[in-house]
This record gives C-alpha cells, sequence and structure tokens, in this order.
C-alpha cells in the first residue's frame, strides 16, 4: 500500500451514500441548488454525518 491509497470501512461509505441520498431528495423537495455555496457546504457537512473518523 502507497502513502495515496485511501482506505474506507464499507460501513462509512454506505452512510455517506445514504446521508447524500436523503440529502438530495430533500433538497430537491425543498427546491435547493446544490450550485448554492452554503447549500454546498451543508451537503459536504452532513454527508460525513454518523461515519467512522479516519
Amino acid at each position: 500500500m502507497t502513502k495515496n491509497d485511501n482506505v474506507i470501512s464499507i460501513a462509512s461509505w454506505k452512510r455517506r451514500k445514504f446521508n447524500q441520498h436523503i440529502m438530495d431528495r430533500l433538497f430537491d423537495e425543498l427546491g435547493l441548488d446544490l450550485n448554492n455555496e452554503k447549500v454546498a457546504t451543508i451537503y459536504e457537512q452532513f454527508s460525513d454525518y454518523g461515519v467512522i473518523a479516519a
């Protein structure tokens, strides 16, 4: 393994994808644009909610 290899737990990957799926649906229903800087920041912060820390 090299220094640039990333190790991620499957549980964390699944949690991140689930969080993003829920936010995609929620933001779509609310009419929020992911291109908006404030919305994009919140999206990134909450994508990692509940994942195992690196």
